[in-house]
C-alpha cells in the first residue's frame, strides 16, 4: 500500500481511524453541552467542514480563520478572516454562547500568542471547549510519525521533507521548517497555565492520553 493510500485510510477518508475519533469527540462535545443545538458558537481557527460533520450542529456558527472565506457559506454560518490572537473589535464585542477550538492552539506561534489566544477564549464566552494534541502521545499527529515531536528542529525538518505520511508533503527545506516551527505540541502543565479555571479532559487511545481538552461549562 502506497503512503498516500495509507494516509487516506488512517486520516483523510470519512471512514478512517481519525474520522472515527472526530465523531467520538463530536459526541463527547454534544454530551458535555447538551444545549449546543440552540447556541451561537464561535470556532477559533476552524473550518465549516467540522460543523457539516458534527453529531449536533449549533443554531449559529461563526468561524474565525486566517484563510480566505469560502465562496459559499451556509445560512447557519458566518466566516471571518481574522487572527484569533488579535481579534477585531467587531468580534471581540460579539455575543457568543460558547467558544470552540480543535487542534489550533499548537499552531498559533509560541507562548505569548497562546496567552493571547486563551485570553480571547475567555473573553468571548463563559463556556468553551479547546482541544489540542498531547505532546507525550507517542505518535506525532500531523505527520503520523512515532516520536517525531521529540527530535531537534534540524531532524524534524529533514523528517518532514521525507516522511510520506505528512499532512502537507513538501520537498522544500523552507516549507518543511516552516511547518515544523509552527507546530508545537503542548503538555498538561501548559494547558493548565493557559486555562486555570477550566476542567481538563483527557482523550485517550489504547489507554494513553492523546489530546487535552480545556472545558468550561458555565460562569
Amino acid at each position: 500500500m502506497g503512503p498516500n493510500r495509507l494516509r487516506y485510510r488512517l486520516v483523510d477518508s470519512d471512514q478512517s481511524w481519525s474520522a472515527r475519533r472526530r465523531r467520538h469527540r463530536s459526541d463527547w462535545l454534544a454530551r458535555t453541552f447538551p444545549d449546543i443545538g440552540d447556541m451561537h458558537v464561535v470556532d477559533l481557527g476552524g473550518r465549516l467542514g467540522t460543523w457539516h460533520r458534527a453529531t449536533v450542529r449549533p443554531a449559529r456558527v461563526t468561524v474565525v480563520n486566517l484563510e480566505k472565506p469560502p465562496a459559499v457559506v451556509p445560512e447557519w454560518a458566518h466566516v471571518e478572516q481574522a487572527d484569533a490572537c488579535d481579534l477585531p473589535a467587531r468580534l471581540a464585542g460579539g455575543s457568543f454562547d460558547m467558544v470552540f477550538s480543535n487542534s489550533v492552539l499548537e499552531h498559533v506561534g509560541g507562548h505569548e500568542r497562546r496567552l493571547r489566544f486563551a485570553a480571547a477564549v475567555r473573553s468571548l464566552a463563559d463556556r468553551h471547549w479547546v482541544q489540542t494534541p498531547y505532546r507525550y502521545f507517542p505518535i506525532e499527529p500531523h505527520w503520523i510519525a512515532p516520536g517525531m515531536q521529540f527530535l531537534p528542529v534540524r531532524l524534524r525538518t529533514a523528517f518532514a521533507r521525507r516522511w510520506p505520511l505528512g499532512h502537507k508533503p513538501t520537498r522544500s527545506h523552507d516549507a518543511a521548517i516552516h511547518q515544523v516551527l509552527w507546530t508545537e505540541l503542548l503538555d498538561r502543565s501548559q494547558m493548565r497555565h493557559y486555562f486555570p479555571d477550566s476542567t481538563m479532559l483527557v482523550e485517550r487511545v489504547f489507554g494513553l492520553p492523546k489530546s487535552l481538552i480545556a472545558v468550561r461549562t458555565g460562569s
